[in-house]
């Protein structure tokens, strides 16, 4: 592991900023343009480690790629085909999770790795559906964790299915599966989660139907081949959560965040910092969106898990409840534990190093504030390889008294240019 990352308090904070391209989009476009008949294009494809690792294996399932300022993928006519070498995800659960979708499609026998990391996240959410539409998919122990062996196969079958947690993972890799399926296939969710799969799905011409269930959602899909098409790819809203809390906080700052994606199961993190009392405003512009955000005097509040069903953007709004006055709850964040690190237990840590009061009961947590990032502790924290904490220890010793970071190198698997980016506003 590298030395850590030393971050000293900015005196102001100026500016705009354009984050990466979404990462959710763009190991979508990959894949969907990998299983076209012929050459899709992609522009602002997100440079981080996690989407070069799809496109690594969509190369080495037949798939051609090609960067000319755009991005050019060419799917095979003959469609994909099995690799005789193991495929490796790296540290990339979407990675892993969707490519078992398309993989129970692809007739033939393969093997998904990952790092030590992704190998101890659960993948018995995938495996479960896919083994019902047909494939076999086997991993290690009861959770199914990687190695993922499965064995696809020409003849999956729709199926009907419930999904028995938020996850915009597991819908999207049932969905893959299913434009290889015979029959429709039509899925049910309790909590409405991202909608990027089933929005790109119909841009890429499948013939796709989504209902509105309440609280949930139900998603129909029929099976079908996506066209080709040009892929144009929103800045990342998760992570600008990082910016908007980081303007927030600090005492003099004034930021620009541009162009992300403006879907209302991607921004929830605006609503939680708006009723904290962010000064954050949000400026449409088509299907994204640029923040404006400036320094805020915060209060505790309410977050619960449906308000965000990724709970990617948690750990920086726990930054934010560090920084407000009164007791802030997270609600239902058992999820948490389940993601690069344990993220529920990380930023519990985060929070106390700063020298707030900290507390859980069951899947909730507890952070009661300091009422200003001023009142910040300088600070040391192993991020445990986990880009998410890496970037909210950074916002927090960027609007406090500073800090390290340790094991700051995995941003690279988001966001290359983070600290760069937060440097440039300095």
């Amino acid at each position: 592991m590298s030395d850590p990352v030393v971050l000293t308090r900015a005196t102001t904070l100026r500016g705009s900023v354009r984050v990466p391209g979404d990462k959710s989009t763009s190991h979508r476009a990959l894949m969907l343009s990998a299983l076209a008949d012929g050459e899709s294009s992609i522009e602002g494809l997100s440079p981080g480690l996690d989407v070069a690792a799809t496109s690594a294996i969509l190369t080495q399932l037949g798939a051609r790629r090609r960067d000319e300022g755009l991005v050019l993928v060419e799917g095979p006519s003959e469609g994909l085909r099995p690799s005789p070498e193991a495929l490796e995800c790296n540290n990339s659960g979407t990675t892993m999770r969707l490519m078992a979708g398309i993989l129970s499609g692809v007739a033939g026998d393969h093997v998904l790795t990952g790092d030590d990391s992704l190998s101890t996240r659960p993948m018995d959410r995938v495996a479960q559906p896919l083994a019902l539409m047909g494939a076999t998919v086997h991993g290690q122990g009861p959770r199914v964790t990687a190695p993922l062996h499965i064995r696809g196969t020409s003849s999956l079958q729709g199926i009907a299915y419930h999904v028995p947690m938020a996850s915009a993972q597991v819908k999207s890799a049932i969905l893959l599966a299913a434009l290889a399926a015979t029959g429709t296939t039509s899925i049910v969710e309790d909590v409405r989660t991202r909608t990027t799969t089933e929005t790109m799905l119909r841009d890429a011409g499948i013939e796709i139907e989504v209902t509105d269930l309440g609280a949930g959602r139900r998603v129909r899909v029929v099976a079908g081949r996506p066209r080709t098409r040009h892929w144009l790819v929103p800045g990342d809203p998760s992570q600008a959560a990082f910016f908007c809390v980081l303007a927030t906080i600090h005492d003099d700052a004034h930021v620009k965040v541009l162009a992300i994606d403006a879907s209302p199961e991607r921004t929830g993190f605006i609503g939680v910092l708006q009723r904290m009392g962010s000064n954050l405003t949000s400026r449409p512009e088509g299907s994204v969106t640029t923040l404006e955000v400036q320094s805020s005097t915060l209060r505790a509040t309410e977050v619960h898990a449906h308000e965000i069903p990724s709970v990617d953007e948690v750990p920086v709004l726990v930054v934010a409840a560090a920084a407000a006055e009164g007791v802030s709850a997270f609600r239902g964040m058992g999820e948490l534990r389940l993601k690069e690190s344990d993220r529920f237990e990380g930023s519990m840590t985060l929070a106390s190093l700063l020298g707030c009061r900290v507390w859980s009961e069951d899947d909730d947590f507890f952070v009661e504030g300091l009422s200003s990032a001023r009142a910040f502790r300088e600070f040391s924290v192993d991020a445990a390889l986990d880009h998410r904490m890496v970037m909210a220890g950074a916002v927090a010793a960027t609007a406090g008294h500073g800090g390290a970071v340790r094991g700051a190198e995995t941003v690279s698997s988001s966001y290359p240019q983070f600290f760069d980016d937060v440097a440039s506003l300095q």
